[in-house]
């Protein structure tokens, strides 16, 4: 079963992320809530980022490129342990689908 968006189906695999991304914004709350996360500011910061990488790189980074681009960007905080806090079901593929986006690669993909 997919997520509704606007009335309309979305297509998913059999993991639940989406077959196409989907950058409106109002399917972040749609996935959360499928997800069980209650979303926050520091959420919507780490959706905007996985969404802006997905845009420039035609996917989404790695858990070690995300804590490397967390750290530059907002240091002063354990972004390991943080990121596990907002996503903890492995925060690069839960962040990605409830950003939207498609299934990041595996390892060996980047």
């Amino acid at each position: 079963m997919g997520y509704v968006l606007n009335g309309t189906e979305l297509a998913v695999d059999d993991e639940q992320f989406l077959v196409e991304p989907v950058f409106d914004d109002a399917i972040v709350p749609v996935i959360a809530a499928a997800e069980g996360i209650p979303l926050n500011e520091d959420h919507w910061v780490v959706v905007r980022y996985m969404r802006d990488k997905y845009r420039e790189e035609g996917h989404t980074p790695n858990f070690r490129g995300m804590l490397k681009d967390f750290s530059a960007d907002h240091p002063g905080k354990d972004w390991k342990t943080y990121l596990y806090d907002l996503f903890p079901k492995q925060p690069a593929r839960q962040a990605a689908r409830v950003a939207g986006l498609t299934k990041p690669y595996g390892k060996g993909g980047y």
